[in-house]
């Protein structure tokens, strides 16, 4: 089984997401979280969340880039318990029964997204409102096709 980890190149996520997520860490795709969004919500942090960003299913951070990982069957129904309770506690779920199976159809719509990818595959994001409600595409960068600027951090002595 394959899903996706959160992952950072530089400190620009601590600078454009009102909660970053941090490195390493379970990704879904998170658009739910957008779903009642309207052209008014979408300025500063949120907006830049809502276009490019992925949601870390530990800490419900916020990140630009995730890579495709392998990942264990306790893992996973680990993921799958703590989006169930993020669920009742943040959006109003009845109980974890009844947010379970929300939980899974998520976590299996990104393992969807990553299924056909080698590990370490860059997968993208990008989220457009429109008319009929908001509207994402993806993105696979294969880790042989990144140029250097986008995957190395440039450091220098001053």
């Amino acid at each position: 089984m394959k899903l996706a980890r959160t992952i950072r190149f530089d400190e620009s996520d601590g600078n454009v997401f009102a909660r970053p997520a941090p490195e390493g860490e379970w990704a879904i795709a998170g658009g739910f979280e957008f779903s009642n969004f309207g052209e008014g919500d979408l300025s500063g942090k949120a907006r830049q969340a809502f276009a490019n960003g992925w949601l870390s299913a530990e800490g419900f951070g916020r990140s630009t880039f995730v890579a495709v990982a392998q990942i264990q069957p306790a893992e996973r129904a680990a993921l799958v318990e703590g989006l169930a309770a993020h669920f009742v506690s943040h959006y109003g779920a009845p109980d974890l029964a009844a947010a379970r199976p929300v939980a899974e159809d998520e976590i299996a719509f990104m393992e969807e997204l990553c299924a056909d990818h080698d590990p370490n595959t860059l997968l993208v994001v990008n989220r457009e409102l429109t008319a009929s409600g908001v509207r994402e595409s993806f993105r696979a960068i294969q880790p042989g096709e990144a140029e250097l600027d986008l995957v190395a951090v440039h450091v220098s002595e001053d």
